[in-house]
C-alpha cells in the first residue's frame, strides 16, 4: 500500500495537475509562438492578481492577435489595454500594456522575436537563462519562475525543476520539502505537471484541502 506521503501526491496531481499553459489554451512546443505566448503568461502570472484572471487575459491577447512579438510591438497601447480588460486584467492593464510592448520590442530586435534565440545564449546555464529572462520589462523573479517551470517541458535543461512556490505548496500539504523526494513520490508525473499542482496548492488552500481530503478517502 502507498504511503500518505505518496497518496497526497497522486490525489493532488490527479485532480489539479494542470499547467497553467495548458489552462490558457498553449499547445507548448519549442518554437516561437507558444514559446512567446508562455513568456506573456508568465508575465501575467506574477503579478499580484488571480491567476485565473491572468489566464483569461492570456487567452484575450491571444484572441485579439497579439500572438506574438512582432504584432504585439505593432498594436496600439490601448489595443493592448484593451485586450487585458477584456480578461478582467484591470488592476495593471496600463503599466502591463507598456510593459508588454517593450518586452516585443526587445525580444524582436534582441532575439528576432525567437525565444530559442535566448536559450542558445544561456547555453545551459539556468542562472543566465534567468537572468536573461529578468530583463524582459515585468518578468522579475517571480515570472522568470513561472516561464521555467512550465518551460521545462519542451526545454530539458531546466527539468527538474521545483521552485520555491512548487515547495511552499508541499509544505501546505505536509509534504517533504525536498525536491528529489518529491519527484520520488510523483513517480512518473512529469515535473512540470508536478510542480504546476503543488503551486496550486500554494496558492489555493482549498485545492490543499481537496487533496489531502481525497487521500484521506476509504
Amino acid at each position: 500500500m502507498a504511503g500518505r506521503d505518496e497518496r497526497v501526491v497522486r490525489a493532488l496531481v490527479d485532480a489539479h495537475g494542470r499547467t497553467y499553459a495548458e489552462e490558457a489554451g498553449i499547445g507548448l512546443k519549442d518554437t516561437p509562438q507558444p514559446l512567446y505566448r508562455l513568456l506573456v503568461l508568465a508575465h501575467l502570472l506574477s503579478a499580484r492578481i488571480k491567476g485565473s484572471i491572468a489566464v483569461a487575459s492570456a487567452r484575450a491577447l491571444y484572441e485579439a492577435g497579439l500572438r506574438d512579438p512582432r504584432r504585439m510591438a505593432r498594436a496600439g497601447w490601448q489595443e493592448r489595454v484593451d485586450a487585458l480588460g477584456r480578461g478582467g486584467y484591470r488592476r495593471y492593464d496600463e503599466r502591463t500594456a507598456t510593459q508588454l510592448g517593450d518586452g516585443a520590442e526587445l525580444l524582436t530586435e534582441r532575439w528576432g522575436g525567437d525565444l530559442r534565440g535566448l536559450r542558445e545564449e544561456a547555453d545551459g546555464d539556468i542562472g543566465e537563462l534567468r537572468r536573461l529572462l529578468r530583463e524582459f520589462p515585468g518578468v522579475g523573479p517571480a515570472g522568470a519562475d513561472i516561464f521555467l517551470r512550465e518551460v521545462q517541458r519542451v526545454w530539458p535543461e531546466a527539468a527538474p525543476l521545483l521552485d520555491a512556490k512548487a515547495l511552499e505548496g508541499a509544505r501546505r500539504l505536509g509534504l517533504p520539502q525536498d525536491p528529489d523526494r518529491l519527484l520520488a513520490l510523483a513517480g512518473r508525473t512529469e515535473p512540470a505537471v508536478l510542480a504546476a499542482a503543488l503551486v496550486r496548492a500554494a496558492i489555493d488552500e482549498h485545492v490543499a484541502e481537496d487533496s489531502l481530503r481525497r487521500a484521506d478517502a476509504p
